[in-house]
């Protein structure tokens, strides 16, 4: 993928969580003063049937519009189950951590059908597709897809300097899992439990098979090399923007790969605008501790030189990702077997450790 492709790519999924973020449990996990518990889903009972209502209807059965934000955390999905991350936040962008949430989805109907075709200009495809978003609202909505919560926190131990300094940082993330029958646009919308109280809000579309190029699980793992401390001659500057540098940068990838299993995590702690980077590095870090001695763990940082400016790096493009944090877990065979956009604690981390590596 050319540099100014993956940029700008970048560039959208961070525009998308600054409008919320300035862009999130078990007992390893819950250790870190102020931050959220992990909890497990609501039951579904708990939110409005479909009932074959319109995604429109849905929104209007709710108390009233929410004042708080749910801003999704990731950008590549595909037809069928998909993990979908978010977060919720306040008009002050300050995040909620304990709120019940569902989110709801319908299909946006294709723009360019009886709008011109391929023929319309840029300014007609504009509009269409602006109208098949409104009309999306009156199409049969699917759901509800309760979301679970999952702590971000790390032992004090693995809570970087970077983490802590940043008074922004997440500290948990809401995931659900949400069928999507077809690639395409879709519209989505969260109801929010607050009290005796449901509140809806609309939430920006999931564009399903836009980032084909991603590798997928059960394909085979792109061949790149990633530096290494023994490489930067000890100067861990060049290798990590975690302070205190983190350890995941003793392995070339390359001379592991096909040989031991990899968990490959892309991120940037100084520089993720999403705020998830610096903790989901800590909890890879955590993990680690666990588990290093039967897989490597292995921080690909994001920027040429550890400077946005200088654009992306030529792993980031080999692996063709449209936003950061990413996670790629790779068995001894060198296939992916799991990866995770966006962010994750450490009860999903080790989950999929052990997933892949049976322990």
């Amino acid at each position: 993928m050319p540099r100014r492709h993956a940029t700008s790519a970048l560039a959208c999924l961070l525009a998308a969580v600054l409008l919320a973020a300035g862009c999130g449990g078990g007992s390893d996990s819950s250790t870190t003063s102020g931050a959220a518990p992990s909890r497990t889903a609501p039951p579904k009972a708990d939110f409005p049937k479909t009932e074959g209502r319109s995604l429109g209807e849905i929104v209007k059965s709710a108390d009233s519009h929410a004042e708080l934000v749910v801003s999704p955390a990731a950008l590549a999905f595909y037809k069928g189950m998909n993990r979908y991350p978010f977060g919720v936040f306040h008009a002050d962008r300050s995040q909620v951590g304990d709120a019940e949430v569902a989110l709801y989805v319908a299909r946006v109907p294709h723009p360019e059908s009886e709008r011109g075709g391929a023929a319309a200009n840029g300014k007609q495809r504009k509009g269409a597709l602006a109208r098949a978003r409104d009309e999306a609202l009156e199409q049969p909505a699917t759901g509800p897809y309760p979301a679970a919560i999952e702590s971000l926190a790390t032992k004090p131990a693995f809570r970087a300097q970077t983490t802590s300094d940043d008074p922004d940082a997440a500290t948990a993330v809401y995931t659900t899992d949400i069928d999507f029958p077809s690639n395409g646009e879709w519209r989505i919308a969260a109801l929010i439990k607050q009290g005796d109280e449901t509140v809806a809000t609309l939430l920006p579309s999931a564009t399903v098979g836009q980032f084909k190029s991603v590798p997928r699980v059960g394909e085979g793992a792109p061949e790149i090399h990633t530096p290494t401390a023994e490489g930067a001659g000890g100067d861990l500057s060049k290798v990590t923007t975690r302070i205190p540098p983190d350890t995941q940068n003793r392995v070339d990838y390359a001379d592991a790969l096909g040989r031991e299993p990899i968990f490959l995590l892309f991120a940037t702690p100084q520089f993720c605008q999403s705020r998830v980077c610096g903790p989901v590095v800590d909890v890879a870090e955590q993990v680690k501790e666990r588990y290093g001695d039967n897989a490597a763990f292995i921080h690909m940082e994001i920027y040429k030189d550890n400077d946005p400016n200088k654009g992306v790096r030529s792993q980031v493009r080999a692996f063709h990702l449209p936003s950061e944090p990413w996670l790629f877990a790779i068995d001894r065979s060198g296939t992916i077997k799991a990866e995770v956009e966006g962010a994750f604690g450490v009860d999903e981390l080790t989950r999929v450790v052990n997933e892949v590596t049976g322990e």
